[in-house]
């Protein structure tokens, strides 16, 4: 209820949207580079980067030590790839980036399907796994529990992101990321005290917990039973995937220039690698000093090890305070989802589906408005119907698929002079539907306790991770589109290498008269913590 509270009133006084297009997705591009990097970072904490990969170093050791290591390689694809040249080609969405080279209706639609469907694998898994936990956390009775947890953050985002835009979902994302800090910090401090600050000791009582697996080496996950094949798909997909997740495109969108892009993502990777280092510690914590029978994950219990550990350190207190910074984890992710995917509906499939023209910036924004609250409305069902479910599948779809069908064709937009609409379409759409079809034959669909059918087998395709095929099939899918029909055009390509490289005819952030307001960021965030943001 606090951090609710906290919420309302960053929104409502610093957060407040007007009903302009520039505002509502970007916030202006008023917000400075460690503005930014805070908020990259709480966009990024969703509940399988945070929660999941403290499981995977509680219950895998070492091997979950290499799950947070490609987690942090993502973010240096993201900076040496994507960032900059993101800022410098897009305005708002996916779309505005491709379409400035390709003919706008039809990559547009395509840009927008793929986004909308990877915006619902990844909210459906965060709903059910925050519904669950924090459920059980709260010792709500099931099923009624995780549904009124499923609501509560669906509201709350609707009032986030209808109030407040990109501006109020900046500042939610920024007090996530702090809390989420101190929830590490507290954690970390108090387990390195039980351990005297002797890091080697916590893992020698983490090492004689588990005296059957040496979570010192590898094996645990990757093991003889996973395909070294496997063992590769599931970094190559983490790394490419989550340096290319379409709701943080719109982040990179919201600082003045593409400098300031990249500085986000330095600052994002100086916060990410000691949170990880710590998480780390945290996990090994929990193998030294909960046993399975108080439900580690190794009893078949997922996303609880942080919360355990709260509660064996810091009894109820600490761990009430972790249950609400898991809900503004949640908050904060689903609010950043949100906007980006009502950005990619109302700018790119609306107006080619239901209209021949683009719509004024009143009306769009009224429009992204009534999105969100369809958007919540339809995840929160969705949610719900899948609770009695494994998501797994869902955790290994949504990451595939922004590695196959979007990674491919931003890449050949800006490095590829041959590259036509054809062959952006056969990438998006060729590798959603290689990923889709994988998937549907894969270890985690059926063919096993934790699949979606457990009693159906039709795993025909051995590996858990599909992405060492479907990320080669969509770069090849869009290499062949593109030579089967050459529709090269020199002066659109070398208008995109430009404003990639050079920023030139870049989107620019708004003037401080234009921005104007009461809830302008142009006086807060002018004060660049420090610094002034050029005008």
């Amino acid at each position: 209820m606090i951090f609710s509270l906290i919420i309302f009133f960053l929104v409502s006084r610093l957060g407040r949207a007007r009903d302009t297009c520039s505002d509502f997705y970007t916030a202006d591009r008023a917000f400075t580079a460690p503005q930014n990097g805070f908020a990259l970072f709480g966009t990024f904490m969703m509940m399988t980067s945070f929660l999941a990969a403290g499981d995977q170093v509680a219950l895998n050791g070492y091997d979950g030590v290499l799950v947070i290591a490609a987690l942090v390689l993502s973010w240096g694809v993201a900076l040496l790839l994507v960032a900059e040249p993101l800022r410098n080609t897009g305005t708002y969405t996916l779309g505005d980036t491709l379409s400035v080279r390709m003919r706008h209706r039809s990559v547009r639609l395509a840009a927008a399907t793929v986004t909308l469907v990877v915006f619902f694998c990844f909210m459906t898994a965060q709903l059910v796994s925050a519904g669950r936990l924090l459920a059980q956390m709260l010792h709500l009775p099931s099923p009624i529990g995780p549904l009124l947890v499923i609501i509560a953050i669906g509201g709350l985002t609707v009032m986030t992101v209808w109030y407040g835009g990109m501006r109020g979902t900046t500042w939610t994302q920024i007090l996530n990321a702090v809390l989420l800090f101190a929830v590490v910090i507290v954690l970390a401090g108090i387990l390195l005290a039980r351990h005297r600050y002797d890091i080697s000791e916590l893992l020698g009582a983490a090492a004689a917990a588990r005296p059957g697996d040496d979570i010192l080496a590898p094996g645990l996950r990757f093991g003889a039973d996973t395909h070294p094949l496997d063992f590769v798909s599931h970094l190559l997909t983490t790394v490419l995937g989550y340096a290319a997740l379409p709701y943080l495109f719109i982040r990179y969108l919201t600082v003045p220039s593409a400098v300031h892009a990249r500085r986000s993502v330095s600052w994002t990777i100086w916060l990410i690698t000691p949170f990880y280092l710590l998480l780390i510690l945290i996990g090994f914590g929990a193998t030294a000093l909960i046993t399975t029978e108080q439900n580690l994950p190794g009893a078949g219990q997922h996303r609880s090890a942080v919360p355990l550990l709260a509660a064996h350190l810091g009894g109820v207190p600490l761990l009430a305070f972790t249950a609400s910074v898991i809900f503004t984890t949640m908050i904060a992710v689903a609010a950043g989802l949100t906007t980006s995917a009502a950005a990619n509906f109302t700018r790119d499939m609306y107006p080619t589906v239901a209209r021949r023209k683009p719509l004024d910036e009143a009306s769009e924004v009224k429009v992204a408005r009534r999105t969100v609250v369809v958007l919540c409305i339809a995840q929160t069902l969705c949610a719900v119907l899948l609770l009695g479910h494994s998501i797994e599948f869902l955790l290994s779809l949504d990451v595939t698929l922004v590695a196959s069908s979007m990674l491919p064709p931003l890449l050949f937009s800006w490095f590829w002079r041959r590259f036509n609409t054809a062959g952006a379409l056969w990438s998006m759409y060729g590798g959603a539907a290689v990923t889709v079809i994988l998937v549907a034959v894969s270890p985690t669909v059926s063919g096993g306790p934790s699949a979606l059918f457990p009693d159906a087998d039709f795993a025909y395709f051995p590996w858990r991770s599909v992405g060492l095929v479907s990320i080669p099939a969509g770069f090849l899918l869009g290499y062949i589109g593109t030579i089967c029909r050459p529709d090269q055009n020199d002066v659109e390509y070398s208008e995109m290498e430009v404003r990639a490289l050079t920023g030139a005819g870049a989107a620019p952030a708004l003037p401080p008269e234009v921005r104007g307001g009461p809830a302008s960021t142009a006086r807060t965030a002018r004060l660049r913590w420090g610094r002034r943001v050029p005008e």
